[in-house]
Formats: structure tokens, C-alpha cells, sequence
């Protein structure tokens, strides 16, 4: 007899789209727990520039895999990410709760429900570390040319600032001889362990997705996104002080650049993140699509969302 599989709600999109909202909502009304994948909100310390969720926001629904990492650990990989992941799924159906994974980093998403494991790699500390070395004497922009020779595939689906995800990747195919996206495309072969339910956010109007997220920059600045973005560029390095939010801001910390010019590096990056995930996310057929700017009012989206849950089966 096939194993059941356990039911899974998927919440999508690009970044400033509503997704947290959405999915607390969604666990409100469904009795569940989020899981959260997104690959900066990991760390500790760093509140603003994430949009990590306030307590408040949460309204009583737990959240997992949450502010659990110190910024300057950077040894946490797509494969720890993805064991710690399942669990926190397992455990939550094993509550009778419905387990609701959020975020928008595609990889992350792509590795619990797709079976991405690189065949058991767990990593190598000694090729990691050269690798670090060769990023701090070359440049983010060398490794990832390094990368789109080894791995053109998933090198046009990373930026060369995410250089923590540019590193790890060059680590697999250097350890395993095998570009990632090759082992991606083998996880895939295989039947997701979930019966999923996977709804994505977007924009029909691109420009009105812009404009939330040059109003979110201009929150975060007034919640004291300067303060938060020196403090962790002065006490930690590695992964995360590579978060959009803190390089942008870094050459007017160091008195090298105006403020304006900054946050408008800030935006247009923010805006292209947002572009790469609505790419990212596109090509995933399971996602069925709610257009932000069709409804009048929150209640309404969540209403509709509501409806597709249902019918999905998941619960």
C-alpha cells in the first residue's frame, strides 16, 4: 500500500506581495503552522531589512525555522535548510495541524517538495573554505563566473551577490562532480512526498508591485534600517551582510556616497529580486496564480484563497 502523503499548503511570490499576511490567515482559518523559506529571514538581528514578521503580525500562529542562525554562520546550506524543513512539516502534521510553507526563496521551496538532497552530500569544510578564501581575494562577480562555467544552468538563476548560494553550489560540483542543477533535475524525477497545494501572488500591473516595494523600502528606512543595516555590516561578515538592504547601503555607512543615491540602488535591487522570483516561480505549473491587484480588498483575495484550498483536497 502507498504511504499517504501529507498534505502541504505552498504560499509563493515575490518579495512585498502579501504572502505573510496571506498565509497567517490561511493558518488561521485551516488550523495551521508556517514554516517559513526564505533564505535571510533565518538570521538573528537582522528584523528590517528581512521583513522578518513581528510577533503582532503573527497573531498566535507559530512560525518555523525562523531568526534561529547567527548572521555570520555561514556554513548552513539548501540541504540543512531542506532536513530542518521536512522536519518542522512532520512534525506539524504529526500535531493535526496543516503545514503551511511561506517564502520566496524558489530554491528553498524547490528543495522540500521536490526531494533535492545531492545524493546525500552533507558538504565539505576544506573545499568550503578555499572557496570563501578565493570570494574575499576575487569578488562575488568572479564566483559566479567560476559557477556559469561549471553549472550555466543554475548560474542564470542566481545573482552574483548571493554569493552564499553562488559558494554552495560551487562547493556540490566541485565535491560530487556534478552541477546542481543536474542533481535538481534528478530530485525532480521523482514524486514529490506532499500532496500539495501551492498558491502563488503577483502583480497583473508590474508598476504596482514596484511601488509596494519602494513604499516598503521607505518603511524600513523609517524603522531604522541605517542603524540595523551598521550594525551588522561592523560585527558580522559572510552570507548574511550580502542581504539586500545592507550592500546597498554600505558606501554611504563608509561616508563614500550620498544617502539618495543608496536607497535608489536600493529599490531598483529590491525591484530586480522581485523579477527573479516572479521568473523563478513561473515556470512551476503546480502554482495556481492570484493577481494582487484584482481585488478591491484583502477579504476577498483571502476568501477566493480559501476556495482554492478546498478544492485542492489538502484538507
Amino acid at each position: 500500500m502507498a504511504q499517504k502523503k501529507i498534505p502541504l499548503l505552498v504560499i509563493a511570490g515575490p518579495t512585498a506581495s502579501g504572502k505573510t499576511k496571506l498565509a497567517i490567515e490561511l493558518a488561521k482559518a485551516f488550523h495551521g503552522e508556517v514554516v517559513s523559506a526564505d533564505s535571510m529571514q533565518i538570521y538573528r538581528h537582522m528584523e528590517i531589512a528581512t521583513a522578518k514578521p513581528a510577533k503582532e503580525e503573527m497573531d498566535g500562529i507559530p512560525h518555523h525555522l525562523l531568526d534561529f542562525l547567527e548572521p555570520d554562520n555561514a556554513a548552513f546550506s539548501v540541504a540543512d535548510y531542506t532536513h530542518l524543513a521536512q522536519d518542522a512539516i512532520a512534525e506539524i502534521m504529526e500535531r493535526g495541524k496543516l503545514p503551511v510553507l511561506c517564502g520566496g526563496t524558489g530554491l528553498y521551496i524547490q528543495s522540500v517538495i521536490d526531494n533535492l538532497d545531492f545524493d546525500g552530500f552533507s558538504g565539505d569544510s576544506e573545499i568550503r573554505q578555499r572557496l570563501q578564501k578565493d570570494a574575499e581575494a576575487l569578488g562575488s562577480e568572479t564566483m559566479w563566473k567560476r559557477l556559469a562555467e561549471a553549472d550555466p544552468e543554475l548560474a542564470q538563476k542566481l545573482h552574483p551577490n548571493n554569493l552564499g548560494r553562488v559558494l554552495r553550489a560551487l562547493e556540490v560540483y566541485e565535491a560530487t562532480g556534478i552541477p546542481m542543477s543536474i542533481h535538481q533535475q534528478r530530485a525532480k524525477s521523482q514524486p514529490s512526498p506532499y500532496q500539495l497545494c501551492m498558491l502563488g501572488l503577483r502583480y497583473q500591473k508590474r508598476e504596482l508591485l514596484y511601488e509596494r516595494i519602494n513604499q516598503r523600502v521607505d518603511r524600513m528606512l523609517e524603522q531604522g534600517l541605517l542603524q540595523e543595516a551598521q550594525k551588522i555590516i561592523s560585527v558580522y561578515g559572510g552570507t548574511a551582510c550580502q542581504a539586500i538592504g545592507y550592500k546597498e547601503l554600505l558606501p554611504y555607512l563608509q561616508g563614500e556616497s550620498p544617502l539618495e543615491p543608496c536607497i535608489e540602488k536600493l529599490k531598483q535591487a529590491t525591484r530586480n529580486y522581485a523579477k527573479r522570483q516572479l521568473c523563478w516561480f513561473g515556470r512551476d505549473k503546480r502554482i495556481q496564480w492570484i493577481c494582487v491587484d484584482e481585488y478591491e480588498n484583502p477579504h476577498e483575495l483571502f476568501t477566493d484563497a480559501q476556495i482554492l484550498v478546498h478544492k485542492s483536497g489538502i484538507i
